[in-house]
């Protein structure tokens, strides 16, 4: 890493290898493990040098290479709104996939933030909005407190920096008496601690600068009244302790009422776990005491990083089914979801900074929730197919309405439908809390509407491979047409699908693409004879009924690799052994017979020619007892001679049957593929274009 960038400095004016060391320095103390440490080394070597990640592939390994990867594509944050939403969707993909790539990114982003002081004030602004808006919350998502408060204070002290300098200074002024007032409340609960036989520590808490402002704006208090209150923390060493010292304290001071919050029993979406109580202390100043364990206060400090801190589990990144950060789940999922950036922002910024509520399925699982979540949005934090199933909702044993808010302790029982057509309603985004619920309901409704389209634009493609005498089946089902799909831009054939069917791309363009693509997969040159050069001044008709400009004795027969009839376009090639070969305009063969112009002749139908002319149609239907009989008996109504029937069945039961006849009057041979098509279990009917 220090050879990489060799040379650069910061905008402080250090060697550029001094941050990521210092990133390194942060994560070491989070315990990240050697891989991570390597990483954030080298996290900006493929961004800003000339390494690149095929280098540090090679000389690192994969995994170290994929989490550099990872934060690269996180470093460059554009200006402006959708740009900063794709960065954000980025993050949610990359640390979903491996957690520590989001931590790095964290580490990384507060020491930017400490050299602050050097980038253009605009800038920095900006950054610390960003960092209060996505990275601060999200470390508080991540349970990393430690992490979270330093990037509120910075942020806070850049873009209220005159309010900030105020709040530090009041804290100076009032810090010698406050530190008296906690000393003495430390040692009235280590006393209790001893009279429990508890060994414990006790320590006071100190005030965040950002937490002071945000109590002061929200909630229209008064600095003395936020700062007077105390906070302390107790750590003991079992659970059990835990409630026993909340007995004791509460014994020696009144708690107040609506203040006691147990998170041990119901953890947050974070995993902290800690007993909450305000009591009214010495001299009738209000307490606030955290109680917990060692393992507790590690996890409450470090998050997720207390897995590698402490050694609990392995340090690959991975978050266990048993961790249960059910959120990022959740962000990886609905990130896909939501095709608006920002929309995707608004959503972000609002599940990390949701307050929750949890309620309890009937067998006693803990949901959480937003403040202010329906039944809907539990039916959908369970699972995603209760959601869409949802007919109605018990809480606590009684029947309420779908847009009942929840609170915490609620026992809610969601009834579902057993139908198979249940479905969401497009009314309950109009309660909805959670994206989760809100990005399902309209990923249905896409994906409903999707559908449609596909059905609509398969309708319009089939009709007009049928006006154009093409094999809907053979179309539809060869590598053709995900070749004119992937040329069309598409990702798959729904895609086309849906394209035609809400009439962005016309069905015609289409066929015109699967009538060069089917003809190419046809074989096809005819063997070229030399026609006498005579001059074309005569014309001759053939038993074929065509006339031909040209030798009178010349021998004419039509072509079998598209059997023309008259009202065909048609042209005559001269071949090598047996006269003209008469084909249709838009033979598969046509374009190659055009490239020998001098071989051309100009043919025509003879309307007064009585002729036979051969056909030759493949049927495609549903197979069932009887059907060939049907078909044959139709052709037989509409006067044609069969030479030769071929029937052969898929394991799909398609019945492909393939007919050659003749027939004196072509123009009766739509009226006979319609009669055919109208066959019970018949779903397509063409002339087939080769032998």
């Amino acid at each position: 890493a220090e050879r990489a960038h060799q040379g650069q400095t910061r905008k402080s004016g250090d060697p550029y290898i001094t941050h990521p060391v210092a990133v390194a320095q942060l994560l070491a103390d989070l315990g990240i493990g050697p891989a991570g440490l390597a990483a954030a080394l080298l996290h900006d070597t493929v961004e800003d040098t000339d390494y690149s990640l095929t280098q540090l592939k090679n000389d690192f390994g994969d995994e170290i290479a994929m989490l550099v990867d990872g934060v690269t594509k996180l470093d460059k944050v554009k200006f402006g709104e959708n740009a900063q939403a794709e960065t954000v969707r980025k993050m949610v993909v990359a640390m979903s996939k491996d957690i520590r790539v989001l931590v790095i990114k964290l580490a990384d982003r507060l020491h930017n933030a400490r050299t602050w002081g050097f980038v253009p004030e605009e800038k920095a602004r900006y950054k610390a909005q960003e960092t209060l808006e996505i990275y601060a919350p999200l470390a508080h998502r991540l349970g990393i407190s430690t992490f979270k408060w330093e990037l509120e204070d910075i942020s806070f002290s850049v873009l209220y920096p005159k309010v900030y300098d105020e709040i530090v200074n009041l804290v100076r002024q009032r810090s010698p008496k406050r530190e008296e007032f906690i000393q003495g409340v430390i040692g009235a609960i280590d006393a209790d601690l001893k009279d429990n036989k508890i060994k414990g520590s006790v320590a006071g808490r100190p005030k965040q600068y950002y937490s002071i402002y945000q109590k002061m704006v929200v909630r229209g208090r008064e600095f003395d009244d936020i700062y007077d209150l105390v906070g302390i923390r107790v750590i003991v060493p079992e659970v059990r302790d835990c409630y026993a010292i909340l007995g004791a304290i509460h014994a020696r001071w009144n708690p107040v009422p609506g203040r006691f919050k147990d998170y041990i029993a119901m953890p947050k979406f974070n995993l902290y776990q800690s007993l909450h109580t305000t009591v009214i202390g010495p001299n009738g100043r209000p307490v606030e005491i955290q109680i917990r364990t060692q393992e507790m206060h590690n996890r409450a400090e470090y998050g997720v990083a207390a897995h590698w801190k402490y050694k609990e589990i392995g340090s690959d990144g991975k978050i266990s089914s048993e961790d249960d950060l059910v959120w990022l789940k959740h962000l990886s999922d609905w990130q896909h979801e939501t095709a608006d950036p920002s929309e995707f922002l608004d959503a972000l910024r609002f599940e990390i900074g949701a307050k929750e509520v949890y309620a309890f399925t009937p067998k006693g699982r803990v949901i959480g929730l937003s403040t202010g979540a329906t039944p809907v949005d539990f039916a959908y934090a369970v699972h995603t197919e209760i959601g869409h199933k949802t007919m109605g909702a018990k809480v606590n044993g009684r029947l309420v309405p779908l847009e009942t808010q929840l609170h915490s302790g609620d026992v809610v029982e969601i009834l579902t439908s057993k139908s198979q057509d249940a479905s969401p309603s497009q009314d309950w985004l109009q309660f909805v809390q959670s994206q989760r619920a809100k990005s399902k309901i309209k990923a249905w409704f896409t994906a409903e509407r999707k559908d449609d389209a596909v059905e609509r634009g398969k309708d319009l493609l089939a009709k007009a491979l049928r006006k154009q005498n093409l094999p809907i089946q053979r179309a539809l089902a060869t590598d053709s047409l995900l070749k004119i799909t992937s040329d069309l831009r598409y990702a798959e054939p729904s895609d086309l699908y849906a394209a035609i069917g809400d009439n962005h791309l016309s069905a015609q363009s289409v066929v015109e693409k699967m009538a060069a693509a089917l003809s190419a997969d046809e074989d096809a040159e005819e063997p070229v004879f030399e026609l006498p050069n005579k001059p074309a001044t005569r014309t001759r008709t053939g038993d074929s009924g065509i006339l031909v400009r040209g030798d009178a004795d010349v021998m004419v027969k039509l072509a079998r690799c598209c059997t023309p009839v008259p009202g065909d376009d048609i042209l005559g090639f001269v071949t090598r052994a047996n006269g003209v070969s008469v084909h249709r305009s838009d033979c598969k063969n046509a374009d190659d017979l055009r490239e020998q112009s001098e071989r051309l002749i100009d043919v025509s139908w003879d309307i007064s020619a009585k002729a036979l002319f051969l056909v030759q149609i493949q049927i495609e239907a549903l197979d069932r007892g009887g059907l060939l009989s049907d078909v044959t008996r139709v052709l037989s109504e509409h006067h044609v001679n069969i030479l030769s029937a071929s029937v052969s069945t898929r394991a799909d039961r398609v019945a492909l049957s393939r007919f050659v006849f003749e027939m004196s009057n072509p123009a009766a041979l739509d009226s006979l593929l319609n009669a055919v098509r109208r066959i019970d279990n018949v779903y397509d009917v063409y002339r087939v274009s080769n032998t």
